[in-house]
């Protein structure tokens, strides 16, 4: 099973070793989609914890016992197929290629597993059929 969670890390314990932690005590997998971690800052991160539920769950329990504030990660990237033009501006500011226009096609291409919700597309969308759900 997979779940994404929010992490807000206090700056007293941003160097913690978490994702090892999960790995090694819980035998969870941490993908990181996202992080702005820095010395004796506030820390965000977005993981993708892989793992069977019961140890996903303790794992989670583990991390908010350390002081860490988690939140289930609900933000994606919406696409209204009605709305868009298959322009492709917006596979131009995608860092992690999540938009793509299809060669054979030129029908725009959306791999949600690759999105890291960064937004940057949204803006880029001259028709607004880019948008944010929460």
């Amino acid at each position: 099973m997979k779940k994404r969670v929010n992490l807000t890390v206090p700056k007293r314990i941003i160097n913690l070793p978490i994702s090892y932690r999960l790995a090694k005590e819980f035998n969870v997998a941490a993908n990181i989609i996202r992080a702005q971690v820095a010395p004796n800052q506030l820390g965000k991160m977005v993981l993708e914890l892989s793992g069977d539920i019961d140890q996903l769950e303790a794992a989670i329990e583990w991390i908010r016992a350390q002081g860490i504030d988690v939140s289930l990660h609900g933000r994606e990237i919406m696409i209204d197929e009605n709305l868009c033009v298959d322009c492709g501006l917006c596979t131009g500011v995608c860092p992690t290629q999540a938009l793509t226009l299809d060669p054979a096609t030129f029908r725009l291409n959306f791999m949600r597993c690759r999105c890291i919700v960064c937004e940057p597309c949204i803006p880029a969308c001259p028709v607004e059929a880019i948008s944010i759900n929460l």
